[in-house]
């Protein structure tokens, strides 16, 4: 693959499993900096600032640092400051979304939001599903982050933002604008952040319904890893219910940076 103006690397699945590491995913990182590849750590996670994720990774043994970081509450936030600067917002979600959305120079607002801006939040109640709900019916723009409807923790998997954002999305008539993978919003935000074009730019990932597929969407060249959704076993089924296929396949990280000469 020629011409590689920039990777943005998938995380879970792709760099670790949970707390662990991939076999490779250190030294995969340590050959793009030695080479001088740019690269930036793309996740769908909206409830981690960050410097929090940096640090997820950096106590693997993968070294990271903040700024390469983009999550889907950093692109929301963006987005929504793109429509309207200063834009007051009402915020269904954790400290990563909070801290995007401060930073982005939005308002946030307890009563009449023009947006609603919704991630995963642990504390989602019936009485909050209800004020959102009402908000958006009054013409607030309802935003998603993410669209995963599970998330994996230690006690198993666990609803996820996309499971919330179904229930505000039925409660109020009114389909959400989304931002993290498989749709494209997350993708060219952080190629913008690399400066770079989406044509330029290849997206890694292990998972066929988000990552290749928000790739795709974004007009990005994509890599699949086999390093965890997708195997040579259900490849073909993935294939077949995403309608893309990636433009390189990968058995592990080590024969990734073969490919890519690091």
């Amino acid at each position: 693959m020629k011409d590689i103006g920039g990777l943005l690397i998938d995380l879970d699945g792709t760099l670790f499993h949970g707390g662990v590491m991939i076999p490779g995913a250190d030294k995969l990182i340590a050959g793009l900096r030695q080479a001088g590849i740019p690269f930036l750590f793309v996740t769908n996670n909206s409830s981690r600032t960050p410097a929090s994720v940096a640090a997820h990774l950096s106590g693997m043994g993968i070294d990271a640092k903040a700024e390469e970081v983009c999550t889907s509450s950093l692109a929301a936030a963006r987005y929504i400051a793109g429509e309207l600067p200063e834009a007051r917002v009402a915020i269904l979600g954790e400290e990563g979304l909070i801290q995007a959305c401060s930073e982005a120079g939005l308002s946030i607002v307890t009563e009449s939001p023009q947006y609603v801006v919704q991630g995963i939040d642990r504390s989602f109640t019936y009485e909050s599903l209800a004020r959102v709900s009402r908000w958006i019916q009054e013409g607030a723009k309802f935003v998603l982050t993410n669209p995963d409807l599970m998330l994996p923790s230690d006690d198993g998997v666990m609803p996820g933002a996309g499971s919330l954002g179904a229930a505000i999305e039925a409660a109020s008539g009114v389909s959400p604008v989304v931002i993290g993978k498989p749709e494209s919003h997350l993708i060219t935000y952080a190629t913008a952040v690399l400066g770079i074009t989406p044509e330029e730019a290849v997206v890694v990932g292990d998972n066929m319904r988000t990552d290749i597929s928000a790739g795709k969407n974004a007009g990005c060249r994509t890599i699949l890893t086999l390093t965890g959704l997708t195997t040579r076993d259900n490849y073909e089924h993935y294939r077949s219910i995403t309608g893309v296929t990636p433009d390189e396949i990968y058995t592990d990280l080590a024969e990734l940076m073969v490919m890519l000469g690091v």
